[in-house]
């Protein structure tokens, strides 16, 4: 049976929406032509037509006054837009979807919210979201509430607050560790080290500015024949390209697209460097679109193994590309001393390629618990649970260095398989990121792997601060859940993205003969230099064993 991940934690917002009317929870709650809202012996009740009518009109309805009263104006923006967003899933894959193990195991953490006296509880909500996908606009709050077998849709609102409260745990506590590591929670010689001082350092240049060669890009349409894989790649470079310079390639995020790091490959392929920016066929974003419309899986297990499979076979082609004559390229692509850039799933395709070993086997014991706790990160690592094998190894030895934004680590490399990286390596995490929560993918990893290494800091960057922003959707009006939302991007990322091309570049120059005049901008100096008032940059080496030991508190709680 083919199952939707990206669908299956859309449905675990969905649910959250409803059970999420009030006290700030950004969300709303109603029922079959009315909703009940239980408070031990007291209940407040909404009808379906006056949740409709908020839906129009904006306004919300009187009945709700008493709860919403103490929300924001963004709140109650918030609010109303949930009432209104639709899950663009068909009532075919939605049903295969909701029968499916997993999806059976998250309806029955939401079915503890709903007061029944039947304990029908799963099969209402199915079929409440079954019947719902089948109305003319498609599946929405309103649509699940009008189709719901029943009169009332009772909700308890103290076991909403517990099925909520533990959705997506790892942000919450990556939220609760942030806080922690200030100067009043630490000691001073461990806050110097994560919250340093203004630099008295003067920086030779800026790495974040263009280089002077003109950019080019090259399109190719790659086959791997003996996997039946096409790869689009689009290569990057100038006329300064050298063999000097290692070729660079990127690893794009799941559901994603080859340019989500565009701005980034440009940068770098303007200083010299050769980037090829290929896409994976099966955890792309037309792969995702298609599993929407319930014509495939949004991603097959097997994909946790062709991502890095795919690095390797278009380094092949690239190294056949730099001894074909008469080619631009002939003599100028250093395949043998590769640099890869995987972002968020990216990440961990990066980090497998510098050794890190896939472990699976406790991955498969923790993904048949409660998924609502999940993040959308740990939930797509679960798609794993199904490989037969419980390590693989898909090193590849031509790469020596990578950078892992935002990467997946927590459940796929298990406990000892990050100790395997074999090369230097840097770590980008961003303390509001809700996919891919810093605390559990990033920190608690980057400890394991050995050095050289660097773990960089975005303090108020969101999972999809770094990307392109031509990749990322305008975010007013969208839902802001404990699972997404929230995202900071375009303009407001601006200054991500200036130094996230800093500190690649510099990265990129350690594998050259330039390495000491770019190695400055790898320190907490330049991290703080490069700080602005919206992100605060921050860089380190190795997290001192007292601060440690708190995100190891944090992760056991």
């Amino acid at each position: 049976m083919r199952i939707s991940w990206g669908s299956l934690k859309a449905v675990a917002g969905f649910f959250s929406a409803i059970i999420l009317t009030q006290f700030g929870a950004n969300t709303s709650a109603t029922a079959a032509d009315t909703v009940v809202v239980r408070l031990g012996l007291f209940t407040e009740s909404i009808s379906l037509a006056e949740l409709q009518k908020a839906a129009k009109t904006g306004e919300l309805p009187q009945s709700l006054q008493s709860y919403t009263q103490g929300l924001s104006e963004e709140q109650r923006r918030s609010f109303l837009g949930a009432l209104g967003m639709n899950i663009p899933m068909n009532v075919v894959t939605l049903d295969k979807l909701i029968n499916t193990q997993i999806g059976t195991t998250i309806l029955n953490d939401f079915a503890t919210a709903l007061a029944r006296k039947d304990k029908a509880g799963v099969q209402a909500l199915r079929a409440g979201l079954v019947l719902g996908s089948t109305a003319p606009q498609g599946l929405s709050i309103l649509s699940f509430i009008a189709a719901y077998p029943s009169k009332r849709l009772e909700i308890d609102l103290p076991k909403a607050f517990v099925v909520v409260g533990s959705l997506n745990t790892a942000f919450w506590r990556t939220q609760q560790f942030m806080l922690a590591l200030t100067r009043n929670g630490l000691s001073s010689d461990i806050a110097s080290q994560l919250d340093p001082r203004t630099p008295q350092i003067a920086f030779p240049f800026d790495p974040s500015q263009p280089g002077v060669a003109q950019v080019k890009i090259l399109n190719l349409s790659l086959n791997d024949q003996k996997r039946d894989r096409k790869i689009p790649v689009d290569i990057y470079w100038s006329t300064a390209a050298t063999a000097d310079k290692p070729v660079i390639v990127f690893s794009h995020g799941f559901g994603s697209v080859r340019t989500d790091l565009r701005y980034l490959a440009e940068h770098l392929a303007s200083h010299g460097y050769v980037v090829a920016a290929l896409e994976h066929p099966g955890s792309n974003e037309a792969n995702t679109n298609s599993a929407l419309q319930g014509k495939t899986r949004v991603m097959k297990p097997q994909e946790f193994l062709y991502r890095p499979q795919d690095i390797s076979f278009v380094l092949d082609e690239l190294e056949k590309l730099n001894q074909t004559a008469n080619n631009s390229l002939q003599g100028k692509l250093a395949t043998n001393k590769a640099m890869v850039i995987g972002y968020s799933l990216g990440g961990s395709t990066a980090l497998a390629l510098a050794g890190a070993e896939l472990q699976l086997e406790r991955l498969k014991q923790r993904c048949k618990e409660n998924l609502t706790i999940l993040s959308l990160g740990e939930n797509i690592q679960c798609i794993a649970q199904q490989l037969p094998e419980n390590s693989y190894q898909l090193r590849d030895t031509r790469i020596k260095q990578a950078i892992a934004l935002n990467p997946t680590t927590s459940l796929i490399f298990g406990e000892t398989g990050l100790t395997k990286v074999q090369v230097p390596t840097l770590v980008l995490a961003g303390s509001a990121d809700k996919t891919t929560p810093a605390l559990t993918e990033q920190i608690m990893g980057f400890d394991k792997i050995p050095s050289p290494k660097w773990l960089v800091g975005i303090v108020g960057g969101t999972h999809l601060s770094v990307k392109d922003p031509s990749t990322t959707l305008d975010q007013i009006g969208q839902p802001n859940t404990p699972i997404s939302g929230g995202e900071i991007v375009g303009e407001q990322a601006a200054d991500v993205r200036k130094y996230l091309k800093a500190i690649a570049l510099a990265f990129a120059f350690q594998m050259t003969p330039e390495a000491k005049n770019y190695t400055v901008f790898l320190t907490s100096d330049y991290a703080q230099f490069a700080s602005t008032t919206a992100f605060p940059f921050r860089l380190i080496t190795q997290i001192p064993p007292d601060a440690m030991a708190v995100v190891k508190e944090f992760v056991g709680k």
